[in-house]
């Protein structure tokens, strides 16, 4: 699934190409890909002119002309935004194609397993006044927003009775971060996916923090992740930020730091993989030792 840096990659080019563009047709192909609960795309779409690409986490939404709706993006696990010249011959998953009246270049969404959607969706206003999609009220900021507060993402976590990894990806606490950039966050920082939040010090959150920034950083500049063709940037380029993996689908594969193979166990019905020298796994905490449990005599 396309996590923040991939996204960002996305999202930059299609404010690249549509901008200050205007609708004139939307062809839907596949009902599914337009969420239900938001607004027919035609009517809304056609006439308008698109002001901006904005992001948050793993969301994205083209703004528009004196419009209080915006057109929502989720490219779930194979979702793709795509510029195709207009005569260009129709992807195999093309479910969304949309027309500008310049009768330049398409803008195309094509998603081979339909978990992606867009919508046209009402526009609200988060804490600092800015204008985003009701869907995305309730995700949290993320670590390129100016609405992060590093602070109050440490202390939440800290508060969370949960494994680290699992807070990671909780889209309520910090947003943006996947599979990929949580194992290789947590690698760099030296701490185990399953590491318990309630008992990781504030510096221990805070540096881990630090590196899901550094490491998200380095893959924009690398073009995101691809280890297929499900994710390209608008022109279907791939991102080369796999050659630069520490832990992320490394299994056996000896640990940059210490050397020792790079071990992959089951989670969530994916895979975490970890260092197990660098990252030891945490003990097992005893039964009477868990919350909600005292000790008993006899």
């Amino acid at each position: 699934m396309p996590e923040l840096p991939e996204v960002e990659v996305v999202r930059r080019g299609v404010h690249q190409w549509v901008r200050q563009r205007t609708f004139s047709s939307v062809d839907v192909r596949l009902a599914r890909s337009v969420r239900r609960t938001t607004r027919p795309l035609a009517p809304a779409l056609t006439g308008r002119s698109v002001t901006g690409v904005e992001r948050r986490g793993k969301f994205l939404w083209l703004t528009l002309d004196e419009s209080d709706v915006a057109l929502v993006a989720h490219l779930g696990m194979s979702g793709q935004l795509l510029v195709r010249p207009s005569g260009a011959v129709h992807e195999t998953h093309l479910r969304i194609r949309f027309a500008f009246a310049d009768g330049g270049q398409d803008l195309r969404f094509v998603d081979q397993r339909t978990f992606g959607w867009m919508g046209v969706e009402p526009l609200s206003q988060d804490p600092l006044g800015r204008r985003i999609p009701v869907s995305v009220a309730h995700i949290a900021a993320d670590p390129f927003d100016p609405a992060y507060d590093p602070d109050t993402v440490v202390r939440r976590i800290r508060t969370r009775q949960t494994e680290i990894k699992r807070a990671l990806l909780d889209q309520t606490l910090v947003s943006g971060v996947g599979n990929i950039y949580a194992d290789e966050a947590l690698w760099r920082a030296g701490l185990h996916g399953r590491r318990r939040t309630d008992v990781l010090s504030a510096a221990a959150v805070r540096d881990l923090l630090g590196h899901v920034r550094e490491v998200m950083t380095a893959a924009l500049q690398e073009g995101g992740t691809s280890f297929d063709a499900l994710y390209v940037n608008v022109n279907g380029q791939s991102g080369y930020f796999d050659r630069s993996l520490h832990a992320y689908g490394q299994e056996g594969e000896p640990c940059a730091r210490c050397g020792t193979p790079i071990r992959r166990e089951s989670f969530m019905n994916r895979s975490s993989f970890f260092c197990p020298t660098c990252q030891p796994a945490p003990r097992a905490r005893s039964r009477a030792s868990r919350p909600g449990r005292r000790r008993t005599g006899g």
